[in-house]
């Protein structure tokens, strides 16, 4: 049987990351889609600090967007505003849409270029020494996945000889660039050759302030979304992954739920379908949650049961999902 013809209805998608790729990968055999994205190239984020102690690893894990999205208008730059009818760039252009998907997740300071973000991995293992120090503002490590969970990760972590530091922080400005000198919370300083900043950033949905959604962001600055994925106060915006207000521990393959439910009610809608016909989302809070420890070993909070050692490292930590994501998008594992 013929395949569909293609609809008119432009689609843009606003932001490259899990969420915002497979969207788009999912549209462009249905909708005239636009990605608008400033990196020419996805990066699947589970693969970045494997990257930088084994910088070959990320040749896999950052993926060209042209490689995967073959019937896309790419747009290399930073959506910068928002009318009910375009999305305005940073380039002083406008893009007009049907539909808009918002995915602009967390603030990313990674360069723009492909093999300049290899070259920064390279770098990063070069920095790398023997002397490991982690610094936690918390009473325990990787609260969201629980005590027990946490504790194990911790042991883990003494048994390699890391220096944990719980209930401190550390301000990265305090650097001396000479020395490389750190000052802890409780006014104790640290030597170290490199840093690596692995706390939480900032929702990216700055450029959203002055538009006309300004009133469906929280006070955390994400958007709120509705059961279908569609931001509140509006018929034709969607909003997938961190930047949603959907009360569940931010995962990638959380992200890829999000895209598959938001690909199906803009299909839907294009045809023509009912409302309530559209798909839902139920947020997953008890998502099982899953650490590499390593090439060897991981730890993992299950809804009954906590479970350290093979058992995760056979489930995440050998390829951290990396080949199951490239093949999701239509390329080699």
């Amino acid at each position: 049987m013929a395949e569909p013809a293609k609809s008119s209805a432009v689609v843009v998608v606003v932001g490259g990351g899990v969420a915002g790729a497979f969207v788009a990968k999912s549209l462009q055999s249905h909708a005239q889609v636009v990605l608008i994205e400033p990196k020419d190239y996805l990066e699947i984020p589970y693969g970045e600090l494997r990257s930088k102690v084994e910088p070959l690893f990320a040749e896999r894990t950052l993926i060209k967007h042209t490689d995967y999205l073959t019937d896309v208008r790419i747009i290399n730059t930073c959506a910068t505003g928002i009318t009910e009818k375009e999305v305005l760039t940073e380039d002083g252009g406008s893009v007009t849409y049907d539909y808009l998907v918002i995915a602009t997740g967390h603030v990313d300071s990674a360069t723009r270029i492909r093999d300049e973000r290899l070259e920064e991995f390279k770098q990063d293992n070069q920095k790398i020494e023997s002397s490991r120090l982690q610094i936690n503002s918390g009473s325990r490590l990787l609260e969201f996945v629980g005590p027990k969970a946490s504790k194990k990760a911790l042991d883990w972590l003494v048994s390699k000889k890391v220096d944990v530091l719980l209930n401190e922080t550390v301000e990265v400005t305090s650097l001396e660039a000479s020395s490389g000198t750190y000052t802890i919370s409780s006014g104790e300083k640290i030597t170290a050759d490199c840093h690596f900043v692995c706390v939480g950033k900032r929702i990216g949905s700055g450029w959203l302030s002055h538009s006309f959604l300004k009133e469906s962001l929280d006070d955390k600055g994400r958007l709120q979304v509705d059961k279908n994925l569609r931001v509140r106060g509006s018929q034709i915006v969607f909003a997938a992954g961190d930047i949603t207000d959907v009360p569940e521990i931010k995962q990638g393959y959380l992200a890829q739920a999000h895209a598959m439910v938001i690909a199906k009610n803009i299909k839907l809608l294009i045809n023509g379908s009912a409302e309530n016909k559209l798909a839902t989302y139920t947020a997953n809070s008890s998502a099982p949650a899953l650490v590499s420890l390593g090439r060897k070993g991981g730890v993992a909070q299950l809804p009954c049961f906590t479970v350290s050692g093979w058992l995760p490292a056979f489930i995440k930590s050998r390829d951290l999902f990396i080949g199951k994501v490239r093949k999701e998008i239509g390329l080699k594992a």
